[in-house]
């Protein structure tokens, strides 16, 4: 396994203005990103022989935005390289009012499951996407179950309302 502070040293050299934080904790490498440049930076660590991360094995969204002072989501990609057998974790922070990001589908076919979940959960638009709309909840589902500020009862339409109690029947 490859030392991955290494990763964290060269992707700042190489995007001075997209890292914005490097950490590491027991071992496991975290990169916080500028949301400007997740494809660039993504691109990257997919094709550099050194690093190598051909697998993108999570991507998911964070609600920040009751977080003390934050109003912010925040976008995390779980990278491995099958090859080098090391892993490494990109953070993206992006505003709630506008949660917009460039989507990695290009990078990382796997990409299309995660973010499609991540949209239906968050409401995170992934521009560029090719197929962006919901996953996991039925059609004509309103709000994204996962935000902070999703009610606790849900606020479905009657016509779903009534889908759900002939499914529990």
């Amino acid at each position: 396994m490859a030392d991955v502070s290494a990763i964290g040293k060269k992707l700042k050299k190489k995007f001075p203005n997209a890292v914005t934080k490097v950490k590491t904790f027991r071992g496991e490498l975290t990169i916080s990103i500028d949301k400007d440049y997740i494809e660039r930076v993504a691109k990257f660590l997919c094709g550099d022989k050194a690093s190598n991360f051909d697998y993108l094995s999570d991507l998911c969204g964070v609600d920040k935005s009751r977080l003390g002072s934050s109003n912010t989501f925040e976008v995390v990609y779980h990278l491995y390289s099958l090859k080098k057998n090391h892993r490494v974790r990109l953070k993206v922070e992006i505003p709630a009012s506008n949660p917009i990001i460039d989507t990695v589908t290009n990078v990382w076919k796997t990409a299309d499951w995660h973010e499609r979940e991540a949209y239906d959960m968050f409401g995170i638009i992934f521009e560029g996407h090719p197929n962006l709309k919901r996953i996991l909840t039925p059609e004509g589902f309103e709000g994204y179950p996962l935000r902070k500020d999703y009610p606790l009862k849900g606020r479905q339409p009657d016509s779903l309302r009534e889908v759900y109690r002939k499914g529990k029947e």
